[in-house]
């Protein structure tokens, strides 16, 4: 299925605007989306299978969006049915007084996935042009002026256009969500954290007071997917107001990235295979095999 509708890949420039928060008509009803959804989790755990054996290459997934766009859910709906041993989620808040210290991709670039595994950023270094940008927070650094000019802000997009190139040539590939959401539907779930007791320990004043902010982060946003969208790197505005739509688009998207990869089992070595003969014989109880064994383990200890 494709939804290259919503990729940007840098060939032109978008405005966040010509992008629907709300579902569209892909899916006849909830049932096939959902049994898209579960078909394509299925396909993710095979797929993830062989990228690990194959480990040629890394897979970084950003995820970004406005409080409430489904950011933690679709992570879980999408990854977990993963072999959790190669995929590995980190979610990013303020940055403590020793990341600020360092440059801004220090916290994150040490968590970039080694070669097999699937890496999963819950907000990333965009929160370095957004957040940052929407609040000025680069004026409060201890760092010299000329690092904390409003230049500085364009300076970080086209630092991070370089360094997605650097993880891409060094094989990592990066693939970016951002999960578009309404600001009704915001409001909506924010009410469901206040009325459900379940939920009321998401909720705090702060998602209120950034809220006031909403015109000055679509900007944000759309500044910082018109300047880092490349083709080795594009974003995807992902319709987000109906969250299982939103995740059956986000499991395509690593489908169709990992499939490009091409992943396959190593082939053996013919020594590998005779050792798997071996065991072979062993187990189903081969009195030669058995002692062939009893050799090695006496030769080695």
């Amino acid at each position: 299925m494709d939804f290259n509708h919503f990729k940007v890949d840098g060939k032109k420039k978008i405005s966040l605007a010509d992008f629907r928060t709300d579902r569209d008509d892909t899916f006849k009803n909830k049932s096939a989306e959902v049994a898209f959804l579960e078909k394509n989790t299925a396909k993710l755990d095979e797929l993830q299978a062989r990228f690990a054996a194959d480990g040629k290459a890394g897979l970084l997934v950003i995820v970004q969006g406005m409080d409430a766009s489904g950011k933690d859910g679709s992570i879980n709906a999408v990854f977990s049915g993963m072999n959790q041993y190669g995929v590995h989620v980190y979610s990013y808040k303020s940055p403590t007084a020793r990341e600020l210290a360092h440059d801004y991709l220090w916290r994150l670039h040490r968590n970039v996935p080694m070669r097999g595994d699937i890496t999963v950023f819950n907000r990333s270094y965009y929160e370095d042009v957004l957040i940052v940008k929407v609040h000025k927070l680069y004026k409060q650094l201890n760092i010299l002026d000329r690092a904390k000019s409003p230049q500085a802000i364009d300076d970080r997009y086209r630092q991070i256009v370089d360094y997605e190139r650097y993880l891409w040539e060094n094989a990592i590939v990066v693939v970016k969500f951002m999960l578009h959401i309404s600001k009704d539907q915001q409001a909506r779930r924010f009410l469901r954290r206040v009325y459900d007791p379940t939920k009321n320990w998401k909720f705090a004043i702060s998602d209120i007071i950034e809220r006031e902010f909403w015109d000055d982060y679509q900007n944000a946003y759309e500044k910082a997917v018109n300047a880092t969208s490349t083709k080795i790197a594009p974003w995807y505005i992902v319709p987000a107001d109906d969250k299982s739509f939103a995740r059956a688009v986000m499991s395509q998207v690593v489908v169709d990235a990992l499939e490009d990869l091409d992943p396959q089992f190593p082939k053996m070595k013919e020594s590998a295979k005779d050792e798997l003969e071996l065991g072979r014989r062993y187990l189903i109880g081969e009195k030669d095999a058995i002692a062939e064994v009893k050799e090695l383990v006496r030769k080695i200890w």
